[in-house]
């Protein structure tokens, strides 16, 4: 994308979003939508209108039909405010990276809550197999026999 079509983009964007929560009165659309970007095609014919909706996807599917009803609406009020020769048209369009990234994150979550799970267990079993063998080694008084052995080998002089 260019300078001008990034920045023609960003000025759809705060406009149409100001219009869906001022102007737009339809019972379809929910109090919480976001525009979360605008993409402007090149010759700046098009402007690809991607916005995020809470709800569940009946409620989702509703909405945006209601905003692409309004569309037409929106286009009407854009070419008042933007000085423009010709004004692109607005394609309404569900954002649904925001559904992927939060399906990514609970992945996330999941694994490192697995991994954990694994590492308490690692470090249990661990744990329990290093215990026994520190204990005995504690509680384990040395031998006569071993006493002996030590002392007669450090009566005799190095050679």
């Amino acid at each position: 994308m260019t300078r001008r079509t990034e920045m023609l983009g960003s000025t759809i964007q705060r406009e149409i979003a100001e219009m869906i929560q001022r102007d737009i009165d339809d019972p379809r659309v929910p109090s919480i939508v976001s525009v979360t970007r605008v993409k402007v095609a090149p010759d700046l014919s098009v402007a690809d209108v991607f916005v995020t909706i809470m709800g569940t996807e009946g409620q989702k599917t509703a909405a945006l039909n209601a905003l692409k009803h309004s569309a037409g609406m929106m286009r009407a009020k854009l070419t008042k405010s933007l000085s423009l020769r010709t004004t692109p048209f607005i394609k309404m369009h569900l954002d649904d990276k925001i559904d992927k990234e939060l399906a990514m994150l609970a992945i996330l979550h999941k694994v490192a809550e697995e991994n954990a799970e694994a590492d308490r267990r690692r470090e249990a079993a661990g744990e329990a197999a290093v215990l026994p063998a520190d204990e005995a080694v504690e509680t384990a008084e040395p031998s006569q026999a071993d006493e002996g052995k030590s002392d007669a080998g450090a009566d005799k002089p190095a050679s």
